[in-house]
């Protein structure tokens, strides 16, 4: 599903407009009646309903809500409010048509608010103050009011809560925290990036009864939707055989760590890999003998500080010659020798390469250095790591995650799924998606070793290494919310994820 940037919603509304000839009260009439049906679906014994317009485009929708809402025979109360702005054009055709009709409209002004806003009597209020037109830090009676919508707790925003702006991933300044948001056409990046999804509530994406197309390439932004992703989810045949399905060639595991290679290992098989091999250092093949049967090993020189010696870089590059994708850094460790065969692996061979963990900070500010790589190139970094490699700090990471993500793939050449909360998909080119599927249980550790081994698994299936990822990140967290579901207490542990992955597909495959 595509989200549109706010300029990009501009773009589609004067296109609907000016080249298909379709007026905007035509718009604004299907945007109401989907409006007037959300609520009515979410709240359906609730009767008065007060609505709090603005003056401009947002407003008059809310007006137009409010008919609609009348003819439903609902008391309706709207309160228009200028702020000191003249009304739009639509807004005062709106505001017309129900003078004519004999509905009541309230004006507050910025006195009003002080003195009145404490009386909003609805079962339901109605945000539709300034929808996504907003870019700065709301003032005086406006945030006055927005804080006030604060604190009721059935609250209908119309296209976004006011106080977002529509394009950033946290609020602005003061802003309405709505129980419900109807958007239009296609969700807004305020609405599905955190912390400011965290004011819309359930997000209805409504059409305004014109067809959508939407799109991709360089810049795109989606959201990740299960049954977009079970549509191209190519089933196996039945005369299949385990050499049609890949094989994963893991570097993983050091002494104190061997837990994440067997999670990596084990995720790789049930995601369908047919072969899988772990590279691990001599002396813990036992740990995965016992953790994983079904995977192979290469057991590669250690020195006696637990790292590997000069000579694993030959054999790592002889293991992977023979594989069809390679996997690094499950539990790995730091020492140097170790990095220096990882570096040494990832630069020189041309198969598909996932670096996750130990095997992404041999190049913390080197990140240049994957561009020039053969092959495709994955990187699965939590907001920690991206920090490292791109030299910032945890906060700035985390403030702007798409900008982040986006920026890391360009200059790796890599496709990058940054972890956590709404894991954002980015591509060299700047297309990138949201996932929609995870918890906060899966904050655990091992779940990112589950990951990476899913996504060795879908690469090794020859499938691209964008789609491999959207659809790993998105099972990955269907999983998470299962096991969630299943075992309800506070963590996830991953050896969970991996007991839900199975139930993950076959939901995934149900649509």
């Amino acid at each position: 599903m595509r989200i549109l940037t706010v300029e990009e919603a501009r773009a589609f509304d004067r296109w609907a407009r000016l080249d298909l000839g379709i007026p905007s009260l035509v718009l604004m009439e299907n945007a109401a009646l989907a409006v007037a049906d959300a609520l009515a679906e979410r709240w359906p014994a609730a009767r008065r309903v007060t609505l709090l317009c603005g003056p401009g485009n947002n407003g008059a929708d809310g007006l137009a809500v409010a008919r609609q809402l009348a003819t439903r025979s609902y008391d309706v109360r709207p309160i228009l409010l200028r702020f000191g702005h003249p009304l739009s054009d639509d807004a005062a055709v709106q505001r017309l048509v129900l003078d004519r009709l004999g509905i009541e409209v309230e004006e507050w002004s910025d006195a009003d608010v002080a003195e009145r806003g404490g009386g909003l009597d609805g079962e339901v209020t109605v945000d539709a103050l300034f929808g996504v037109g907003l870019t700065r830090p709301l003032e005086g009676a406006a945030a006055q009011l927005v804080r006030r919508l604060g604190e009721l707790h059935d609250v209908l925003a119309i296209d976004l809560p006011s106080g977002l702006d529509g394009d950033c991933q946290g609020p602005v300044g003061p802003a309405v925290r709505a129980v419900l948001t109807v958007t239009f056409v296609a969700p807004k990046p305020a609405l599905v990036l955190a912390p400011a999804c965290d004011f819309a509530g359930e997000v209805v994406v409504a059409d305004l009864g014109v067809p959508f197309a939407p799109g991709g390439g360089p810049g795109a932004l989606h959201l990740l939707v299960g049954a977009e992703l079970a549509s191209a989810l190519a089933p196996r045949p039945a005369d299949a055989h385990k050499g049609g399905f890949g094989h994963v060639l893991l570097v993983a595991g050091s002494a104190g760590m061997t837990g994440a290679m067997v999670l990596a290992a084990r995720a790789a098989v049930v995601a369908g890999a047919g072969l899988t091999t772990v590279a691990l250092p001599r002396s813990l093949s036992p740990e995965l003998a016992a953790g994983c049967p079904e995977a192979m090993s290469v057991l590669l020189s250690e020195n006696t500080e637990g790292g590997l010696t000069d000579e694993a870089g030959d054999e790592l590059l002889a293991a992977a010659a023979a594989r069809s994708v390679v996997a690094v850094g499950p539990g790995l460790g730091r020492h140097p020798a170790t990095e220096a065969a990882v570096r040494r692996l990832a630069l020189a061979t041309d198969r598909p390469l996932v670096l996750d963990a130990d095997g992404l900070n041999p190049f913390a500010l080197r990140l240049e250095e994957l561009a020039g790589r053969s092959g495709p190139t994955v990187l699965t970094p939590h907001p920690g790591e991206l920090a490292r490699l791109l030299g910032r700090e945890i906060a700035e990471i985390q403030a702007d995650r798409l900008a982040a993500a986006r920026e890391a793939a360009r200059r790796a050449r890599a496709v990058v799924a940054l972890k956590g909360r709404g894991t954002v998909i980015a591509e060299p080119d700047g297309e990138a998606w949201v996932n929609t599927t995870g918890n906060a249980g899966m904050a655990s550790g091992g779940s990112g070793d589950v990951l990476t081994g899913i996504v060795a698994a879908r690469l090794a299936q020859q499938e691209t290494p964008e789609f491999a990822t959207c659809l790993s990140v998105h099972l990955h967290g269907l999983a998470g919310d299962l096991a969630a579901e299943r075992l309800g207490g506070p963590a996830v542990p991953a050896s969970e994820l991996l007991q839900s992955l199975d139930d993950a597909f076959a939901r995934l495959g149900e649509g």
